[in-house]
């Protein structure tokens, strides 16, 4: 900013800012070349065949006497540089090179000028048509890639390993190389180099040759130009012959291209020698790691020898331990044995200080969790309790057992249910509580739609949704019918899996059923409990042996009764059925034994029905 003075005629500049020291980086093409020039010197890694172009006056050839020796028929198998007199420049020429060759042609062998000068041109066959051909060729940026790739001026020969052996490896490789090179699709393509070269030029170089990228395609060797084909079909076809032929020779040239590489990584003195250098490396590596391991070796041999008999003292005393925790393992297992033993022969002997039928159930199975929660020690001082508090004693301790075993279970179950109420989906439909009443529709409905029906679930869930009382709006669904059906299905009628009321009542129901078939004779004169029950199938169940069956029925508090004792002496049990009559008051040994014969011709015959049903 410029302020005039116009007291002093001057001019005073002002800065709006101080000056700031900034950091520059240099960056762009012209950078890098110079960065590769300054760091890697003259080896000319990353130097590209292009920059060794002399920027001179091009001049173009005129050899007449080629000229006219060219047939226009044969215009394939021309020079089409030679043709327009750059011979020497071929690849290397511009456009503009081209384009100024053709006019200087055009100007001296014009059909026009020939005739001017009083020279005999022939229409048909004359050599212009060559010149014309060639621009053609050469002038067009496709057309010319394509005769670039088959320049017969190329040499793509291999050398063998005579001509290694006699011109040496670097001369034998360097000019094969420089010439591949023009068929790169990358630029910058790194040259052979020498034998100072340093290794990462030399990897480099390798890792640029093993991943080559040509251009290289042979279009121009096309036996047959597609648009000479008559039709469409027959100019696809020639297309697609063609496309095999090219498919064909650029296979041959990357594999004449790679085996080229290998001939020169296997005869490269300089990769021999990095080898080398890296074999003396590992071996010395291998022998300084050997004499530290007979070193070491020799120090741990005396180690051992001085440890091994300490070893063997202390595996004597490890035997003589194990030997000795092993006899007292089986001690304790003997006196838990003898503890639990006299444990139940007590509390059989006080009646497992019951009051009822239903504690007596219900303590016998606190005795039996108790055989297998408490110790010895703890069921020695358990005993003692007994003997001096006896029933307050027996109470405490299982009412403290089971608090003990719900807090335990808390702790271990919370994390996993507030998992499954954060992953609990609200959507789905709570479901229904089953009664009596709806199991016995249940199994109603199974037998009158029975395997086959179309939608046979559907039509079950619909039955019950219209012969049920529901409390609220709930109704049934295939789903929830079809998975109460499978638990039906598969319930074992001693483990009482069906719910307390159901049982009951299902229970009563099928006394009454049972004393109304006994004493009830149809028109036949034969009696309905002498007919075994028919399936829906047609076929008869298995008839249960009930002409001589107790007029006293089982109570659900004997029916409990008779289970738990069943559950606690096993068949292998000395005087089992003694011991599980004097578990059920009012119930003698062939009352117990009879009952159980008859659950288990019902099992049987539950499931011979559910197969044939199936």
């Amino acid at each position: 900013m410029t302020v005039e003075d116009t007291s002093t005629n001057s001019r005073v500049v002002a800065i709006p800012w101080p000056f700031v020291k900034r950091k520059v980086e240099c960056a762009g093409a012209a950078f890098l070349r110079y960065y590769n020039i300054k760091c890697h010197g003259g080896d000319g890694l990353f130097e590209t065949f292009e920059s060794n172009e002399k920027a001179e006056e091009v001049t173009f050839d005129d050899d007449v006497e080629y000229l006219r020796s060219l047939d226009p028929k044969e215009w394939k198998n021309q020079d089409h540089y030679a043709v327009l007199g750059m011979k020497n420049l071929r690849y290397k020429a511009t456009d503009d090179d081209i384009k100024r060759a053709y006019r200087q042609k055009v100007l001296k062998h014009h059909p026009d000028k020939r005739k001017a000068q009083g020279e005999e041109v022939r229409s048909d066959d004359d050599y212009f048509t060559c010149i014309t051909k060639a621009y053609e060729i050469i002038g067009t940026p496709l057309k010319r890639r394509s005769y670039d790739s088959v320049d017969h001026t190329v040499d793509d020969t291999v050398p063998t390993q005579s001509d290694i052996k006699k011109e040496g490896f670097f001369k034998s490789f360097s000019k094969l190389f420089e010439v591949n090179a023009r068929w790169s699709e990358k630029r910058n393509v790194p040259l052979l180099g020498d034998d100072n070269s340093t290794r990462e030029q030399v990897e480099r170089f390798y890792a640029f040759w093993y991943e080559f990228d040509s251009w290289r395609e042979f279009s121009y060797l096309d036996e047959e130009e597609k648009e000479r084909g008559q039709d469409r079909e027959e100019r696809r076809w020639i297309e697609k012959q063609n496309k095999v032929a090219r498919a064909k020779l650029k296979k041959e040239e990357m594999a004449r291209v790679r085996s080229l590489v290998d001939l020169a990584y296997s005869n490269d003195p300089r990769i021999q020698r990095f080898k080398q250098e890296d074999k003396d490396k590992k071996l010395a590596a291998k022998m300084a790691r050997q004499n530290a391991v007979q070193a070491k070796k020799a120090e741990e041999d005396r180690i051992i020898k001085e440890a091994q008999l300490a070893k063997q003292k202390m595996e004597e005393a490890e035997r003589a331990r194990i030997e000795a925790a092993r006899a007292e393992r089986e001690q304790q297992k003997k006196n838990l044995r003898k503890e639990r033993k006299a444990l139940r022969d007590v509390c059989k002997a006080n009646n497992y200080y019951a009051t009822n039928d239903g504690e007596t159930v219900s303590h016998m199975a606190a005795v039996e969790k108790l055989c297998e929660l408490m110790k010895v020690v703890e069921l020695q001082e358990f005993m003692k309790s007994l003997e001096s508090k006896g029933r307050n004693a027996f109470i405490d301790t299982v009412k403290e057992t089971e608090e003990k075993l719900e807090e335990e279970r808390k702790a271990l179950f919370d994390n996993k249910k507030v998992e499954q109420i954060i992953k609990k989906d609200l959507s789905v439909k709570t479901p229904i509580e089953w009664t009596a009443e709806q199991t016995q529709l249940l199994i109603k409905a199974v037998n009158l739609f029975p395997a086959g029906t179309n939608q046979r679930w559907e039509v079950v869930a619909n039955f019950l949704n219209q012969h049920s009382t529901f409390i609220d709006e709930k109704r049934f669904v295939a789903k929830e019918v079809l998975n109460k059906a499978k638990d039906l299905q598969s319930a074992d009628f001693s483990k009482s899996t069906l719910k307390k009321a159901a049982n009951e009542e299902a229970f009563d129901q099928f006394e009454k059923e049972k004393k109304k078939m006994t004493n009830h004779v149809d028109d036949t004169g034969i009696s309905k409990s002498d007919k075994p029950p028919k399936l829906t199938n047609g076929t008869t169940t298995p008839k249960v042996e009930d002409n001589k069956i107790d007029d006293r029925t089982w109570t659900k508090t004997e029916q409990e009764l008779l289970e738990q004792a069943i559950k606690t002496f096993p068949v292998s049990t000395p005087e089992r059925w003694d011991k599980i009559s004097d578990c059920i008051p009012n119930r003698t040994k062939k009352d117990c034994m009879k009952r159980y014969k008859e659950l288990v011709e019902l099992v049987k015959a539950k499931k011979q029905a559910t197969n044939l049903a199936k």
